[in-house]
């Protein structure tokens, strides 16, 4: 029987979830410098795979996978693990921080509006007010973010595209953190993130292989070793399985809101361990979005009594 966690317990799980994405995403500048995108991508899903290998067996109690499961799963992999993480390196890659953490300001909303239209979950007022104070956070944390210092002119007339492939990674976002409510119905969390991670691993194999070719393995240095484990244990383990027990008893809607930890917890990293400043905006922003989670986690207040 796999474990239900209680209502405290399933928001941590979902925040702490969110706020590991934001910090490998920010930690993963160094390693995209270190690989080449694809190689990295089918490293991640290969060292991933190897340390929950023993997740793939089929518990006694799980039904047979159905043709609707396995759909599903593909496209949780396709979706949220492979196309996402090329829609954001590449994107943030054309274009400037500023506008890819504004337009990431969009993922909550966007949760919300796909819960609404594909599992039909009602949208309270709380949750809406919750989604807006998590955007304007997120969005002021964007606008008070320095921009780039490298961008070319080459690269400036490119921007169009890496802002349309940021959007397309709040998409996938999106869509995985709904197809994700759904598959909790019929799987527990470890089977969900072991299936995706491989689908993800066969889907990426054939580009990892093409972008090892002649790679000098020898020269990356033993420090881009170490972070890439930990880039693969948290974007391919811990992150997808906190999300999966979290998504058991929240509505995916309400789920979304969390997401707001992402760019918070990115630009956090930055701050504590790439040393940039916290302005005064940067402060804002943080109460902004940590009172949209606040609100959407509240329990709501009891009727009267008669």
């Amino acid at each position: 029987m796999s474990f239900v966690p209680s209502r405290p317990v399933a928001y941590a799980c979902l925040a702490l979830s969110m706020s590991l994405v934001g910090s490998y995403v920010a930690l993963s500048k160094p390693l995209a410098a270190a690989f080449p995108i694809f190689l990295l991508a089918w490293l991640r899903f290969g060292i991933g795979g190897l340390a929950m290998a023993h997740w793939l067996r089929k518990p006694a109690n799980e039904p047979p996978l159905t043709p609707r499961t396995r759909r599903l799963l593909f496209l949780e992999s396709f979706l949220g693990n492979f196309l996402f993480s090329i829609c954001m390196l590449y994107g943030v890659s054309l274009t400037s921080a500023v506008s890819a953490g504004v337009i990431m300001a969009a993922i909550p909303a966007t949760v919300a509006l796909l819960s609404w239209l594909l599992l039909r979950e009602r949208i309270v007022g709380r949750t809406w007010a919750a989604i807006a104070l998590a955007a304007t956070g997120i969005g002021l944390l964007a606008f008070a973010q320095p921009q780039a210092r490298n961008g070319a002119a080459a690269a400036a007339d490119l921007a169009w595209l890496g802002n349309l492939l940021v959007f397309g990674a709040v998409l996938c976002e999106a869509a995985y953190a709904v197809i994700g409510k759904a598959l909790t119905g019929a799987l527990g969390p470890k089977r969900i993130t072991s299936l995706i991670n491989l689908w993800g691993f066969a889907l990426v194999t054939p580009f990892g292989l093409y972008a090892a070719r002649g790679f000098d393995f020898s020269a990356v240095a033993a420090s881009s070793w170490l972070l890439l484990v930990f880039y693969a244990l948290a974007a391919s383990v811990w992150t997808v399985w906190l999300w999966m027990t979290g998504l058991k008893v929240v509505p995916a809607s309400q789920a979304g809101v969390f997401t707001a930890m992402l760019p918070v917890s990115a630009a956090a990293v930055g701050v504590l361990v790439l040393g940039e400043q916290l302005g005064s905006m940067q402060v804002l922003a943080f109460a902004a979005a940590l009172a949209g989670v606040l609100l959407a986690t509240a329990r709501a207040p009891s009727p009267p009594s008669a």
